[in-house]
């Protein structure tokens, strides 16, 4: 399996360390969102769901409402600073915080029933690496949800730049993106409140086209 090289490893923790205290006051309004999009998953009491990249944690309190106190909740991220904010905000109640690349999970194959991905994509290195893994431990017919609280123009908006066509996160990008991955594109809003993708992971080899 590839993965993310040290010096983007690097790149990614200097970037969200020093912003991981106070991440979540940046954007005080997002937790209903993150609440909603949690229910596309289609989960059921006992399944295993992985929130990757989950940053402060705040799908997982909703992911565990969703399987309950028999199922497994992880949330895996590369930065420790924002797993020990998560931490601080009580969130390791509700399932395992993981230091973990994305694109080299100790997992084994097959092992999630779900994934949830909150601003994922866009922070994946060559993000067929981190689609393909993130396709290796989720069951055939599993869901992966790519969700980000704000649509792309109001994001980019946000960030005083212009939509890039060579954003991975566009329908006609991210459809064949998926499909290379191992994955199956089903639904996909982007608007000003919501950017939501959800895909079905396809039976047979990760990554197979």
């Amino acid at each position: 399996m590839g993965g993310m090289s040290d010096k983007t490893h690097e790149a990614v923790q200097q970037f969200f360390g020093p912003r991981a205290a106070g991440w979540e006051d940046k954007f005080p309004g997002d937790q209903p969102r993150y609440d909603a999009a949690t229910g596309v998953l289609g989960l059921r009491y006992g399944d295993l769901v992985l929130d990757a990249g989950c940053g402060t944690g705040r799908a997982l309190a909703p992911l565990r409402e969703r399987v309950g106190t028999g199922g497994t909740v992880l949330g895996v991220d590369l930065t420790p600073e924002m797993l020990g904010e998560a931490a601080v905000k009580g969130r390791a109640r509700y399932g395992a915080l993981l230091l973990a690349d994305v694109a080299r999970l100790p997992l084994r194959d097959a092992a999630c029933d779900a994934v949830f991905g909150a601003g994922l994509v866009s922070h994946l290195p060559g993000p067929e690496t981190g689609l393909r893994e993130l396709a290796r431990v989720t069951r055939p017919g599993g869901r992966l949800a790519l969700f980000h609280p704000l649509g792309r123009a109001a994001l980019a908006a946000r960030h005083g730049r212009r939509l890039s066509e060579d954003d991975p996160r566009a329908s006609e990008r991210l459809a064949p993106l998926l499909a290379t991955t191992g994955w199956r594109l089903v639904s996909y809003v982007d608007e000003d409140t919501r950017y939501l993708a959800v895909a079905v992971r396809e039976p047979g080899r990760a990554g197979a086209s």
